[in-house]
């Protein structure tokens, strides 16, 4: 395992660089923190750990937060701690538990490393595949998400288990995993043994297949132009690229999850005999053929304001940015941040000084000609005194500081 993980290290983390390992106590992450504890001087980075608690199986939860802490105290491994009474959300509580757990993770100051094995991944692209799923779900789970990394993935979990008596190391057990309640528990109970008995590597096979349709998805997707082409060209276009044109257009258009079915209405707009056919999505939106050209009608919904951890990095799918606030030059801009930083939709009194001069961020839309729907969709990055930077316009250089406190760089996702 130490060979696996000590080969993904080298491509995945630079000399100096701060990693927090995501540690729950379980058998993986205990064995991942050890490894990089074993590889730290090797690579030079600076090691963390990092501990969620979720407050789902009460005193357990506690007893696993005292477990994770008492193992990096023995190992003298720096700990942060975040805990919230997670809730079920409308993707139900397994779904609630992920994204707390990652809002914190992200808010740390540094790469983050979680233990996913080539286990977890062949589980992932199964449940993709039940669901329903693309060339983007078969690729199962990214290699790097932002600040996330995940180095184990060609690790199995009997390489986990070898290592773990190997270095004879004690991990906790979580008794949710035992429970059939979960679609993950069930794959990994009942279908996983009997794919293991065909072929005992199906693993890494599905992980290592995953790794070739997710670099597919990147080419394909890298084959987009910005903008949405002509109706004409688009119903010329081969289903991969087609697909994955409309798939943009609907997110950017109010739609922030679309499923197949919706991908399959919007090509038939482009096929329609009437030039101005229309149809429903939801979220109220309305998407209208206007001869050769999609066009938006109504005003969607702005996805939610979010609150930016000041330090930390922050992956806005909504709004299709990456938010890193450092105290130190990250190649971003430098601030003076006043209160809560939050990344919004426009508001009435917005305004913004570029190199023009000061002008109002209604004015510089319609200056631009973007088009009503599009207006409240368009991030706007601002703290209690006003906006820092909009997109599309870049920063507020009447918020530019000789003497920052925070240095923020702003990614497309």
């Amino acid at each position: 395992m130490l060979n696996k993980l000590s080969a993904a290290l080298r491509e995945l983390v630079q000399p100096g660089e701060r990693v927090f390992c995501a540690v729950s106590g379980g058998a993986d992450s205990v064995a991942l923190l050890f490894g990089m504890y074993l590889l730290r001087e090797k690579f030079q980075f600076d090691l963390s750990a990092a501990h969620f608690n979720h407050h789902l199986r009460g005193e357990e939860s506690d007893r696993d937060a005292e477990f994770v802490q008492e193992f990096c105290r023995g190992y003298g491994i720096p700990l942060v701690l975040g805990q919230a009474q997670v809730l079920p959300g409308k993707k139900g509580l397994e779904a609630a538990a992920r994204e707390a757990r990652y809002a914190f993770l992200r808010s740390l100051p540094g790469k983050v490393a979680t233990a996913h094995t080539a286990d977890d991944n062949a589980e992932t692209v199964l449940m993709h595949l039940i669901r329903g799923t693309g060339l983007k779900g078969l690729g199962g789970i990214a290699p790097v998400n932002g600040s996330v990394i995940r180095p184990m993935l060609s690790v199995t979990r009997q390489e986990v288990e070898a290592f773990l008596q190997e270095y004879h190391l004690p991990h906790r057990e979580d008794s949710s995993n035992a429970s059939d309640d979960f679609l993950r528990n069930r794959l990994r109970h009942h279908v996983m043994p009997l794919l293991q008995m065909e072929n005992p590597g199906v693993s890494l096979a599905i992980s290592a297949a995953a790794l070739r349709l997710r670099q597919d998805e990147e080419y394909l997707q890298s084959q987009l132009e910005k903008e949405l082409p002509p109706v004409s060209v688009l119903a010329q276009m081969p289903p991969a690229l087609q697909s994955r044109y409309l798939e943009h257009f609907l997110k950017q258009n109010g739609v922030p999850e679309p499923e197949q079915v919706h991908i399959s209405a919007a090509r038939e707009l482009l096929y329609s005999d009437k030039p101005s056919a229309r149809m429903d999505f939801p979220g109220g939106v309305v998407i209208a053929r206007d001869y050769d050209r999609l066009t938006v009608l109504g005003n969607p919904p702005a996805p939610e304001e979010a609150a930016i951890p000041v330090p930390g990095v922050t992956e806005l799918p909504q709004w299709g940015i990456r938010v890193t606030c450092d105290e130190k030059p990250n190649g971003g801009f430098g601030v003076n941040v006043r209160g809560s930083l939050t990344v919004r939709s426009r508001k009435a009194g917005d305004e913004i000084r570029l190199p023009g001069g000061t002008k109002s961020i209604k004015k510089l839309m319609i200056d631009r000609k973007i088009s009503a729907p599009e207006r409240n969709r368009i991030p706007i990055l601002a703290d209690d005194n006003g906006v820092l930077w909009a997109g599309q316009f870049g920063g507020n250089l009447a918020r530019l500081a000789e003497k920052p406190t925070h240095y923020i760089l702003i990614e497309t996702l």
